[in-house]
């Protein structure tokens, strides 16, 4: 099968790409203008609710890789945080081009929007930007970058068309696949245009709409509205929610899940990334607890510091939102975590002395088939039959859903 799901965070200097990818992993990036200057790929995690909730025994859950706490699992997902564009990038500014190519592989886009409106295209200070722009203007120059690549070879593409009768399912996927297209997704891309002309009579205003569709096909993107907490974020996010699909917004400031994590880690705080509530030791000493939990005392600016959090940002909007918008551009893309058992009744891993249960957990996308699944966990080894839970058999060409031939145990060997 083939390469793991990539998420791509994009948008101009300053916007807090960098915040945020700390905020969804353990990386350590520099925060400033053009302080990213070659892509990083980094291991973010996402939150999922865990097979193990299911079957009750979420007390034997012990993940090889990332976390689960009561049945809520943090898996690990590839993440790749571009240097921030400015308009004209398709055309080289700011080194564009070159930001630009890194994208192609992303499977979905993260648009991390600085909506406090203090800082302009090009993600220099100033007051009263409208970012609802940042958003017109960013996608635009992936259309353009896309559409100036197929545009500049038409003619000879149009000829070759005609020459070998290929359909243009065919034609467009030899000109996208440098994109990580696939043939389907051409395929869904020109069906949802319902185009009837042949490919060698398309008008530019014709290639102009496929390109378009293929942008969003290819790169679904979800909002991060960033820096909400600042005065003047209300009315930009007002803007932008009529402008956007709300299912594709999330509020949030990615620096106060990054403050938090890390009050948490050096024990003054009590806080679970991604969550609405934050403890201090003078909170636990409230609600009965001598010892405060253990905590730190606050001085009185961390306090005023934390409470303000509070009523800015988490109990506002309910989370700081970094967690919850890499959720969402896994719902996008259609995510389906898979769990890969040696036996589908313990739903052990095999391990000799362990009763240990979902050991391993891989993503996929939608619409992919067990035998897609069996490829990419036991590669080419000859695969004899696949079991689902309980040990019913399940067919290659089945495809896996949330729920539905999810657990699979893979029985190599020749039948």
């Amino acid at each position: 099968m083939g390469r793991d799901p990539l998420i791509g965070l994009v948008g101009k200097p300053s916007a807090g790409k960098s915040t945020t990818l700390n905020s969804l992993t353990d990386a350590s990036s520099k925060v400033g203008v053009f302080t990213t200057i070659d892509p990083q790929r980094a291991i973010g995690y996402l939150q999922i609710d865990c097979a193990c909730a299911r079957f009750n025994v979420s007390d034997r859950c012990k993940p090889n890789y990332g976390a689960c706490i009561d049945g809520r699992r943090s898996v690990p997902i590839e993440l790749l945080d571009v240097a921030g564009l400015v308009p004209g990038a398709h055309e080289g500014k700011g080194l564009g081009n070159k930001f630009l190519d890194d994208l192609r592989h992303a499977d979905a886009l993260i648009h991390v929007v600085d909506v406090s409106g203090t800082t302009d295209a090009e993600g220099k200070a100033t007051r009263g930007y409208d970012p609802s722009q940042d958003i017109v203007w960013l996608r635009s120059e992936i259309v353009q970058w896309i559409r100036g690549n197929l545009m500049e070879k038409w003619g000879s593409i149009k000829r070759r068309h005609v020459a070998v009768k290929a359909t243009a399912v065919e034609t467009l996927q030899g000109q996208f696949s440098g994109y990580g297209s696939t043939a389907p997704l051409v395929a869904r891309t020109l069906d949802k245009l319902a185009l009837k002309d042949p490919l060698e009579t398309w008008t530019e205003e014709t290639i102009d709409k496929v390109v378009e569709a293929f942008t969003d096909e290819k790169f679904p993107t979800v909002y991060l509205l960033n820096k909400v907490d600042h005065a003047d974020s209300d009315k930009n996010i007002s803007k932008i929610a009529k402008m956007q699909d709300p299912a594709r917004i999330v509020l949030g400031s990615a620096i106060t899940e990054v403050l938090l994590r890390r009050l948490a880690k050096q024990g003054y705080i009590r806080y679970t990334e991604g969550s609405e509530f934050v403890d201090t030791r003078d909170d636990l000493i409230e609600e009965g607890d001598p010892e405060g939990g253990g905590l730190k005392e606050l001085d009185e600016k961390l306090k005023n510091r934390i409470e303000n959090i509070k009523d800015m940002v988490l109990y506002r909007f309910g989370s700081t939102g970094v967690v919850q918008v890499l959720s969402r551009a896994a719902e996008v893309l259609g995510l389906v975590p898979i769990f890969p058992v040696r036996n589908v009744t313990s739903f052990g891993s095999g391990a000799s002395g362990s009763n240990a249960v979902f050991r391993d957990c891989v993503l996929v996308k939608k619409n992919t088939t067990v035998v897609e699944v069996a490829r990419k966990v036991v590669g080419d080894a000859p695969l004899a039959y696949v079991e689902g839970a309980g040990g019913i058999r399940v067919a290659e060409d089945d495809l896996v859903a949330v729920g539905k031939n999810d657990i699979l145990s893979f029985k190599v060997g020749r039948t």
